[in-house]
């Protein structure tokens, strides 16, 4: 079920909502930034986005192929969501990072499961053999 959901990093100065359905899953990956970070995200449309503060708080971190914006908190340095456009997952697209969501029951962020992607060795679909560490 589709519910709005209000996040934030750890200083509160980048504030965001968004349209999540936690039930359809989310995503894990072994790729060098979000095993770094920890990054536990879930995928949706732009128009199920919406920044309600902060904009001028964020920094823009890109790399590899610069498809994907890994924005962060110029403050606190957390990086509640990222925004890009891959072409094979449907153009544009926010992964909102699940760790953000802020007053969220922690049952509800795992009832729906977890796809662990081989980002690190660009095989999305795929496991990694290990998984344990993300």
């Amino acid at each position: 079920m589709i519910e709005t959901y209000k996040g934030s990093c750890h200083c509160g100065k980048v504030r965001f909502e968004a349209n999540l359905d936690l039930s359809t899953g989310s995503m894990k990956c072994n790729c060098s930034i979000c095993t770094k970070t920890r990054f536990w995200e879930t995928h949706i449309k732009p128009e199920d986005f919406r920044l309600l503060a902060g904009e001028n708080d964020l920094s823009d971190y890109q790399f590899g192929s610069n498809s994907v914006h890994h924005l962060f908190c110029k403050h606190c340095g957390v990086r509640p969501f990222v925004s890009g456009h891959i072409e094979e997952i449907g153009g544009d697209f926010y992964a909102v990072n699940l760790a953000c969501l802020d007053e969220v029951d922690p049952s509800k962020l795992v009832e729906g499961p977890i796809h662990y992607a081989d980002g690190r060795n660009n095989n999305w679909q795929c496991s990694p053999p290990a998984t344990r560490h993300l």
